[in-house]
């Protein structure tokens, strides 16, 4: 019994404490180190400031108190633009988000796409096509390739070897 009572009176006994929210903020610097001044001169932490002047300044519960937090926030130095936030009834209506659709990539392309998919001028292109080497079609006046076939005849040996 007596070594129970000893190790019971070994064990910290800490108050209790209200339930505390971690809050990270980024202060301009001139604040922060007047924030630094004052908790030094005083002897207290900085979160029991902070909680302080919040506890005594903010009241988010009247229309007064709002209003002289609009204008505290607006006027603080290095006061951003507020972030807005909509929220919509209507679930088509999407804010912040994006969803890459790559464009369709045509069957049949002009000379100046084909160039790009084999990653050559646009000469290089006529001249091939031009000499029989190169699969594609003249119509009328203007050439067109088929993708399927450009891409078959990449892999293709080239010719002689």
């Amino acid at each position: 019994m007596r070594y129970r009572d000893i190790f019971r009176d070994m064990q910290p006994r800490r108050p209790a404490t209200p339930p505390h929210a971690a809050l990270y903020v980024r202060l301009p610097a001139d604040e922060a180190r007047k924030l630094d001044r004052a908790a030094h001169a005083v002897g207290a932490p900085k979160k029991d400031l902070v909680a302080g002047l919040v506890a005594r300044y903010v009241d988010p519960d009247s229309d007064r108190g709002l209003a002289d937090l609009r204008r505290l926030g607006a006027e603080a130095p290095g006061a951003q633009p507020r972030r807005l936030v909509i929220e919509a009834d209507e679930p088509q209506l999407v804010v912040g988000h994006h969803a890459f659709r790559p464009a369709d990539r045509p069957d049949v392309l002009t000379p100046a796409q084909a160039a790009e998919l084999l990653q050559v001028d646009e000469d290089a292109v006529l001249e091939l096509a031009e000499a029989g080497r190169l699969p594609g079609r003249r119509i009328g006046a203007e050439w067109r390739f088929a993708r399927a076939a450009l891409v078959a005849w990449l892999s293709e040996p080239p010719a002689g070897d």
